[in-house]
C-alpha cells in the first residue's frame, strides 16, 4: 500500500514515442510520484515498453494492459479503482502526449496536499486562451464548448473539458458510488460536474497545453457530440433526480 503518495494515471493508446520520455519525466520530480499506465492493449506494443520500465523501477512504475480499446472514461475509472485499492491519497490523470507537461503537476499536488482543495485542474483557459500548435477552429471549439459546459452544468470552471486533473482520493470514492455515463469527451465535463455538486472544492490553475508532436490525436467527431448531448443529459438528470 502507497498510503500519502500521490499517482499519476496515464491512458495509452499507441504511444511508443512519448511513453519512455513521460514516464521518465514524471517519476523523477522531487514529490516522487508514482505511475499507473492503463494500456488498450497498443498495436505499437506501448504496453511492452511500459513493462521494461516496470523493470527498472518496480516500486514507481505499474501497468494496467486491457484487452482491447476501451475508451479513455473507463481506463481512468479502472485507474481511479486501483489507485484507491492501494491506498494513495492525491490521484492526477494526465494525457501520454506532452500535451500536459509534467513538472505543473509538482504545481498542482500542491493544493491538494496543503491548500484545502479536494479537485485541482490544470486550466487552458483561466488566465486567457494558452493552446500552443492547435489550429484556429480546435481552439474554438474547446473555448466554446468550455463556455457552454459552464452554462449547461452551473460549475464555476472555465475548462471543464480539461484532462489535466487532480483528485484527492475520498473525492473519486464518493463519485465513483454513482454510475459514470460517459467515457469520451464528456467524460471529464461529467466527473468534475460530480464533484462539484458533492460539495467538494475546485480550484483551476494556469497551465499551457502544447498539442502532440509525435503520434496521432485520438479526437474525433463522435466524442465531440457526446459532450454535446451528454451535457444536457446531465443537466435533466440532475433536475429531475433520476
Amino acid at each position: 500500500m502507497y498510503k500519502g503518495k500521490s499517482l499519476v494515471i496515464i491512458p495509452s493508446y499507441n504511444e511508443s514515442e512519448n511513453i519512455i520520455d513521460i514516464i521518465n519525466d514524471t517519476i523523477k520530480l522531487k514529490e516522487s510520484f508514482h505511475l499507473l499506465i492503463v494500456d488498450d492493449n497498443s498495436p505499437d506494443k506501448t504496453y511492452k515498453i511500459v513493462e521494461e520500465e516496470m523493470i527498472k523501477n518496480p516500486k514507481k512504475i505499474f501497468l494496467i494492459r486491457r484487452k482491447k480499446k476501451l475508451g479513455l472514461g473507463t481506463a481512468y475509472i479502472e485507474g481511479f479503482k486501483w489507485a484507491i485499492d492501494h491506498g494513495y491519497k492525491r490521484i492526477f490523470e494526465m494525457d501520454a502526449d506532452y500535451s500536459h507537461d509534467p513538472k505543473d503537476l509538482s504545481r498542482m499536488n500542491v493544493f491538494l496536499d496543503n491548500d484545502g482543495y479536494d479537485v485541482v485542474i490544470g486550466s487552458r483557459y483561466i488566465s486567457g486562451v494558452n493552446v500552443i500548435n492547435w489550429p484556429i477552429q480546435r481552439v474554438l471549439l474547446s473555448y466554446f464548448a468550455s463556455i457552454y459546459a459552464r452554462l449547461v452544468t452551473g460549475v464555476p470552471v472555465k475548462d471543464l473539458t480539461s484532462g489535466f486533473v487532480g483528485y484527492k482520493s475520498s473525492v473519486l470514492k464518493s463519485v465513483l458510488k454513482e454510475n459514470v455515463m460517459f467515457n469520451g469527451y464528456a467524460f471529464q465535463i461529467e466527473m468534475k460536474f460530480k464533484a462539484f455538486s458533492k460539495g467538494f472544492k475546485l480550484i483551476e490553475i494556469p497551465i499551457i497545453f502544447t498539442d502532440r508532436t509525435k503520434g496521432e490525436s485520438k479526437m474525433s467527431l463522435s466524442i465531440v457530440w457526446e459532450a454535446v448531448f451528454g451535457l444536457l443529459l446531465i443537466k435533466i438528470k440532475q433536475v429531475f433526480k433520476f
